[in-house]
């Protein structure tokens, strides 16, 4: 068991085929190259990204009319694997609901996902946080989406 974080030139400081399995939640960034090197033949690499557009109705909302890059779109990730070598043997993309029933959920959320909003604050958003106040206590809960998708890829032995 390894927890590593890359260097400055996305190299892992670990041996090739050192692995027979590599986790993550949540990357903020897939070297695949890397992932594929340092898995042994036969060795997987299992994660759940966060796909395109997660949270995109919060962000909009506060943010305005934003447009969702494709940047971690699951297509993406099983074209990356796949052209380092990696087989995908799963993937798997859902589209879960959220809802907030109130700003203080708005805000504890997006103060702990600070990619829906950079620079989130309660001072920068006050009318926005006000007008959303407003709206859930006349039209009920806001909802928005949580994309995340799981991949299971593998190195051929």
């Amino acid at each position: 068991v390894a927890n590593v974080i890359a260097t400055h030139d996305n190299e892992l400081p670990l041996r090739d085929e050192s692995f027979d399995l590599v986790t993550c939640r949540h990357p903020i960034m897939s070297w695949w190259t890397e992932i594929a090197r340092v898995l042994e033949p036969g060795g997987a690499y299992v994660a759940q990204h966060v796909g395109a557009g997660s949270g995109h109705e919060l962000t909009s909302w506060f943010m305005g009319p934003q447009p969702v890059s494709m940047a971690r779109h699951h297509d993406r990730a099983r074209r990356a694997a796949t052209a380092v070598g990696l087989d995908v043997v799963d993937l798997r993309a859902e589209r879960l609901p959220m809802t907030f029933d109130d700003v203080g959920a708005v805000i504890y959320f997006l103060r702990l996902v600070i990619w829906i909003v950079p620079e989130f604050s309660v001072e920068r958003y006050r009318d926005r946080l006000r007008a959303l106040h407003d709206q859930i206590e006349h039209a009920g809960p806001f909802r928005a989406t949580s994309v995340r998708f799981l991949i299971e890829a593998r190195k051929p032995n």
